[in-house]
């Protein structure tokens, strides 16, 4: 499908289409008014586990949806997180990464279906779980008076992502895990915006988790010029770096489970997220977490 549109005005279900051919890279900017997600899918048995980290974690681990059946890559609950039924989450994501045993044993695939099988009866059953991305507040940055477009997205680059010592409160067999914080970066006058239009975006990690350089002491970063993920990006004089909570966050709750994980686990290459049916004006009610939509949650 050749886009014929601005990346920003394609509708939820037109990305999620160039991301399965493999078109695109790098979602940031994408269907401006759609909420995007990471991705964690793992074997049945640990789910219940990894729930409960998502809910004793939910700046980091925000919840948007969850397989409605085990072993199922076509449904999702609430239904309106993915309402198009031509929807597949093991090609919908522009590119994806393997973990056995906590390590990444492959990166960059550009799909799942040699690894999850839907016809094989003794195949495992996998879980999939979608959780709120920083990604989804940028068009509002973008839409600002004067506008706050991520440097990122200026430059064509993906978000620069970092390893922190902030610990997430530890679940079942998922323990010793510390969060990863995005960064953008914005002059010192611009963060009390920055701060304002992003708050209300709850499901999608909210404001700064901090910001300014003494933030990178506070934050355990090891060098702020060479991110752990994503791309380096260039401060311009009067900017500091702004931090976000960050969706990668579970994938290190994956390597520090490490052999506690029988079964491979999938997630989404960083920056290279699946774009949902939310959209914005879902974020109200979203505040209250997915069970507010008890009504689609079969």
């Amino acid at each position: 499908m050749a886009i014929t549109q601005t990346p920003e005005t394609l509708s939820s279900q037109e990305t999620r289409l160039l991301a399965r051919q493999n078109t695109i890279t790098n979602t940031a900017g994408y269907s401006g008014n759609n909420l995007q997600a990471n991705l964690l899918i793992l074997p049945e048995k640990h789910s219940q586990d990894f729930h409960n980290l998502c809910l004793r974690n939910p700046v980091s681990c925000p919840l948007l949806g969850i397989s409605s059946i085990p072993g199922n890559p076509h449904k999702i609950t609430p239904t309106p997180c993915i309402q198009n039924r031509d929807f597949d989450i093991r090609t919908d994501c522009p590119s994806y990464r393997v973990y056995k045993h906590g390590k990444c044993i492959a990166a960059n695939k550009p799909d799942l279906l040699d690894l999850w099988s839907t016809d094989d009866p003794n195949a495992e059953n996998y879980t999939a779980f979608l959780l709120g991305c920083s990604f989804s507040f940028e068009a509002a940055l973008c839409n600002a008076t004067p506008p706050l477009t991520p440097r990122h997205q200026l430059s064509n680059t993906i978000v620069s992502m970092y390893r922190t010592s902030l610990p997430l409160l530890p679940a079942g067999i998922f323990t010793n895990a510390t969060c990863i914080v995005s960064m953008r970066p914005y002059h010192e006058s611009e963060v009390e915006r920055v701060r304002d239009i992003t708050r209300p975006y709850l499901a999608t990690h909210g404001e700064p988790v901090d910001w300014g350089w003494d933030a990178v002491k506070r934050l355990g970063i090891r060098n702020i010029h060479d991110p752990d993920f994503g791309e380096k990006i260039e401060f311009k004089d009067g900017e500091v770096p702004v931090f976000w909570a960050c969706g990668v966050t579970p994938q290190m709750a994956i390597e520090a489970a490490g052999d506690k994980i029988d079964g491979l686990v999938f997630a989404h290459e960083p920056g290279n997220m699946l774009v949902t049916d939310w959209v914005v004006e879902d974020l109200e009610r979203l505040k209250e977490g997915i069970a507010a939509f008890q009504g689609w949650m079969n």
